[in-house]
């Protein structure tokens, strides 16, 4: 390698709440040659790091900019709403939307839920991030909607969740800048769509080849006997006459008196 090379890397943004470690793990035992680096970003910041290529690829949250972003749906998480533990929400199973309407419903500014229309009561100020939203809900101001994930991150021993039915939900997607789909990129998808190590990347046509050639083999190999199925119904005729074969479908059927 000369002074001007450049060992490989691969760069990999992920956004609060998403949890990448298994991945990462598949990557180290099948590329230990190429270090994989993570890049913490908020979702909101995402799409400008993987435009810019601040990053090689991105466990983002949608929505995602197709017109410059490649994008591989990864799953779907559940929105469930942060209460106290002394909170009435705390004794049910499952909650909806129209069960808050007389909560103060916090609205972070880095909220990643698409509302139509937000659920329950305003609160006076929003908080700046979905942390500082926590400590409110702590402090008895008010609830919190947000993915699971990030009711997890943000676990507290005096809060609790439950599952929201009918809120909106957060997708989770692999991204890459859309003309950048560089080998390594083509790695880590294999890893999160489960490919093995010996997979031909979603190739069909090279497993095509060996049925293909099957398939020719007859045609091209005379064994000197008749295939029964093929061959010129006129120069089988020949010779034959009156015959035992006869050839099904030919000439009107005979009545029987």
């Amino acid at each position: 390698m000369t002074g001007s090379e450049v060992p490989p890397s691969f760069r990999l943004a992920y956004v609060p709440g998403v949890t990448p470690a298994k991945w990462v793990r598949i990557w180290n035992e099948r590329l230990p040659d190429v270090p994989l680096h993570l890049v913490s970003t908020t979702a909101a910041e995402a799409g400008d790091v993987l435009r810019e290529r601040g990053v090689d690829a991105g466990l983002v949250r949608l929505p995602v900019d197709r017109t410059e972003l490649s994008a591989i749906p990864l799953y779907t998480e559940k929105t469930v709403v942060v209460v106290p533990k002394d909170h009435i929400v705390a004794a049910v199973d499952e909650v909806t939307v129209a069960d808050l309407a007389e909560e103060i419903v916090l609205h972070p500014l880095d909220d990643v839920l698409d509302w139509e229309r937000l659920p329950g009561l305003p609160a006076v100020e929003r908080p700046a991030t979905t942390a500082d939203a926590i400590e409110l809900v702590a402090a008895g101001v008010g609830v919190l909607v947000v993915p699971q994930s990030l009711a997890r991150l943000h676990h507290r021993r005096d809060l609790t969740y439950r599952p929201l039915a009918d809120a909106p939900e957060s997708g989770i997607v692999l991204s890459w800048p859309l003309d950048d789909t560089t080998d390594l990129v083509e790695q880590f998808i294999g890893i999160v769509r489960g490919r093995t190590v010996n997979s031909t990347r979603g190739r069909p046509q090279t497993e095509a080849q060996p049925k293909s050639k099957a398939a020719r083999k007859p045609t091209g190999t005379s064994t000197g006997k008749p295939s029964g199925r093929s061959g010129t119904p006129g120069k089988s005729g020949k010779g034959s006459r009156g015959g035992g074969h006869k050839s099904a479908g030919r000439g009107k059927p005979r009545r029987r008196s």
